[in-house]
């Protein structure tokens, strides 16, 4: 038997009604999970049946249903609601904790595409801003989720010494450093701007800007191309030496890419290999990059650019700032408002060196989810004088890390205890009873957090292509508000229970199912947090 999932066993409760609708829903909410763990709501039960009637046999059908992916069923029965599931929980609990957590694996008979994320904001001259940063935190996040995946990944542009960010850095943003100059290719391109119809030569002359090299009309070639979302305001682009840098350094990315045959099920598939490329914008720099986009369609009218899509972010709104904000303000603003709440919280012993890297973790955490947790279209509102969205309440990113804290404190508490003799060694996930775990808390972390994990960070990594145009949408983030909700119910629970009791042997099955139980939340908390590039806390 394999590890259970929460679509295959949708898909397995759908079919043994037979019916091509999607009946079934997974319930999530406490109260509902007290009475059923999933659900064919009677709205749907009367849509899909003559008076919403389920044929006996199909209902009685349910609790045998069978499958190396599928939850084990325990009754099915009629309710006011619809139809009423329920899982055989403790085995359950034994299949789930003995699997371990991590990426669902990809698709039968798909090998891995390519991605190509492009951040034009680490081409910015001047000095970084919040909202260049809520892009490339963005684009660092993706990567990873896409890496979980088994997506080979490009990130561009290199980061030069000239626009190196120290604050990239310290937010522990993993990024590739200076390239080649891509001297063949710019001379490649320089060549097809010369044979370009679209195209025209500038020659230096008064009134025309200094290193322009042509004058590229854009709009007659998309509408030649009946290219659709481009903004119609794009006519001329004057060509410089460093556009076309920008777009070797693409068009090398996209040559280095592993070679596929085919794309990843996210993906569309496109003629011979190629990659996709993606370019992940904040909304002031998109009229640019659409420019960029259209001028590379034009030069290298080939698969791969044909494929360009667009991951626009919204404004980063600063309220009531006295003069414009850097990025490295912002992050030392942020990092002095966590060490205050730090001293306020734990006194004297968050002014000792050895909390340096607490804080530091706390910030970037901190950060990360103020930039991540709102969806990427959406504005983001930074409030700098109020620091309780960084540093206090449960949908910060320093209440997910203190969460994980706590885990890792428990479980070095119960390692010592161990070695002192007071527990026994935990013992084999084979031989725990886990008929023992019947805390409403302990099913609600297993059936919502630790079994749809896998589908989570599936779906986190999905760039589904858009119906027409350019942009594209991502589920950037799920991992953040995933990680809120889960830390808001591990914290319940564990307000509410005790884990190591006293050393009575016949108290000893209760707690070593929960440190299993935990221990898998543990590694839950571990796996989300390093697609973010957050080290785990191991103290606060």
């Amino acid at each position: 038997e394999g590890r259970p999932e929460v679509a295959a066993t949708l898909r397995a409760l759908n079919g043994a009604l037979g019916r091509p609708a999607k009946l079934w829903v997974k319930e999530s909410g406490a109260r509902n999970l007290r009475h059923r763990d999933f659900l064919a709501p009677r709205a749907a039960l009367s849509a899909a049946f003559p008076d919403g009637q389920v044929p006996p046999e199909a209902v009685s059908a349910v609790p045998s249903l069978q499958g190396p992916a599928v939850l084990p069923l325990r009754v099915c029965r009629q309710t006011p609601a619809g139809l009423a599931v329920q899982v055989r929980r403790p085995e359950a609990f034994q299949r789930l904790l003995g699997a371990l957590p991590g990426p669902a694996p990809p698709a039968a008979g798909a090998r891995p595409a390519s991605v190509v994320l492009h951040c034009p904001a680490l081409r910015c001259p001047a000095a970084p801003r919040p909202r260049h940063l809520r892009s490339v935190l963005l684009a660092d996040h993706l990567a990873q989720l896409l890496r979980a995946q088994g997506v080979g990944v490009r990130l561009v542009p290199a980061l030069s010494e000239e626009r190196s960010w120290d604050v990239l850095r310290q937010l522990h943003v993993h990024w590739p450093s200076e390239g080649s100059s891509f001297t063949d290719t710019v001379s490649a391109l320089k060549a097809a701007l010369g044979q370009c119809p679209c195209a025209t030569a500038c020659e230096q002359e008064p009134g025309t800007a200094e290193g322009v090299i042509s004058k590229v009309y854009l709009k007659s070639f998309v509408e030649q191309q009946g290219l659709l979302g481009y903004d119609p305001n794009l006519d001329v682009l004057l060509v410089t030496e460093g556009t076309l840098q920008s777009l070797a350094e693409l068009q090398e990315a996209v040559l280095q890419c592993p070679v596929s045959d085919s794309t990843a099920p996210n993906f569309p598939k496109c003629q011979s290999s190629c990659c996709s490329i993606v370019h992940v914008v904040n909304c002031e720099e998109e009229f640019q990059q659409q420019q960029l986009d259209v001028l590379w369609r034009i030069l290298d009218p080939g698969a791969h650019t044909a494929l360009q899509k667009h991951l626009v972010c919204g404004p980063v709104k600063v309220t009531n700032p006295s003069s414009p904000i850097g990025a490295d303000q912002y992050f030392q603003l942020r990092k002095h408002q966590m060490y205050e709440a730090s001293v306020i919280k734990y006194g004297e012993l968050a002014q000792d060196e050895a909390w340096t890297g607490v804080i530091d973790t706390l910030t970037v955490a901190a950060i990360r989810f103020e930039m991540l947790s709102t969806p990427h279209r959406s504005q983001i509102t930074l409030d700098l004088e109020n620091s309780s969205i960084s540093t206090k309440g449960t949908k910060s990113g320093a209440f997910v890390m203190y969460n994980c804290a706590r885990l890792a404190t428990l479980f070095n508490s119960f390692q010592q205890a161990v070695e002192q003799g007071t527990y026994p060694p935990l013992p084999p996930v084979s031989d725990l009873n886990f008929s023992c775990l019947r805390e409403e808390g302990e099913w609600l972390l297993l059936f919502n957090y630790l079994l749809p994990f896998p589908e989570v960070l599936q779906q986190a990594a999905q760039l589904p292509p858009p119906s027409k145009g350019i942009r594209v949408t991502a589920n950037t983030e799920t991992v953040c508000k995933f990680l809120i909700q889960l830390s808001m119910d591990f914290s319940s629970y564990y307000n509410r229970v005790h884990i190591l009791g006293e050393p009575f042997p016949h108290l000893f099955d209760q707690m070593f199912a929960r440190l299993q139980l935990l221990g898998a939340v543990r590694d839950v908390f571990h796996s989300a947090l390093a697609t973010l590039h957050l080290p785990p806390l191991n103290r606060i």
